[in-house]
């Protein structure tokens, strides 16, 4: 369904990827993981159309998009739920959550996906008059990630959706990705958080410095040496081959 052909990416004169291959086909959960600064944001705005490659594609069921503007890739499937959440925060839920569905020309079937976004998330829906900006972090998480939802995408963009949340909330949050997942959703997650996104994924990719060192299942790269040395403690080896 997505493909990233020999993409790269420059701030000013400072490369930040370097030649990523990386593929999504429908229902997977692909996770992408890596370090802090190590490219995976960008990978997530290059995919949405908020910065632009330097060179190489981005196809969506072979359609090439990298010249497509935003609201067009939105249309066309693509939803992204940024890192930080980014969430309006002077508007309450239930306004959030009819924001993600601006583009949507069936109107009639908003209200019903916002009911079922109710039913995913019940603590959204006791607090749909509430104000976003006055929610705990792990309640604006899943009103972003819900926003997203009622876009109707066909691949999902999660970017960072744990980070700075308590345990029990990124308990909540993989949970929800299973569901989604078993729903046939196709996701891609960007995570710092390697252990809950190897649990999560159907496959993985990680990337250090901007360039792709690994991939395969998640059980392969939980027995990578690279991954086991950055991720899980384990002692540096000689081999670095998922």
């Amino acid at each position: 369904m997505l493909e990233l052909s020999s993409i790269s990416a420059h701030y000013a004169k400072n490369q930040v990827l370097r030649a990523v291959d990386l593929k999504v086909s429908a229902g997977e959960v692909v996770a992408l993981i890596g370090a802090n600064a190590a490219g995976k944001s960008t990978t997530m705005r290059l995919i949405a159309g908020l910065k632009r490659a330097t060179s190489g594609a981005i196809r969506l069921d072979g359609v090439d998009i990298e010249p497509l503007s935003t609201p067009r890739r939105v249309r066309l499937g693509i939803a992204l739920v940024p890192e930080g959440r980014q969430v309006f925060a002077q508007s309450t839920v239930l306004e959030n959550l009819t924001m993600g569905a601006y583009h949507r020309p069936d109107r009639n079937d908003i209200r019903r996906d916002i009911e079922a976004m109710f039913a995913m998330f019940p603590r959204l829906g006791e607090r749909r008059l509430q104000r976003v900006g006055s929610m705990s972090g792990g309640e604006q998480q899943m009103v972003a990630i819900a926003r997203g939802l009622m876009a109707k995408p066909k691949c999902l963009l999660l970017d960072e959706p744990t980070l700075g949340l308590a345990p029990v909330i990124v308990d909540e949050i993989s949970l929800t990705i299973v569901k989604l997942a078993r729903e046939g959703m196709t996701i891609l997650l960007a995570e710092q958080n390697a252990a809950m996104a190897l649990d999560v994924a159907t496959r993985a990719y990680l990337l250090a410095a901007g360039a792709i060192s690994a991939q395969g299942t998640p059980e392969q790269l939980k027995a990578s040496p690279l991954v086991e040395q950055l991720y899980f403690g384990a002692a540096p080896s000689e081999a670095t081959d998922a």
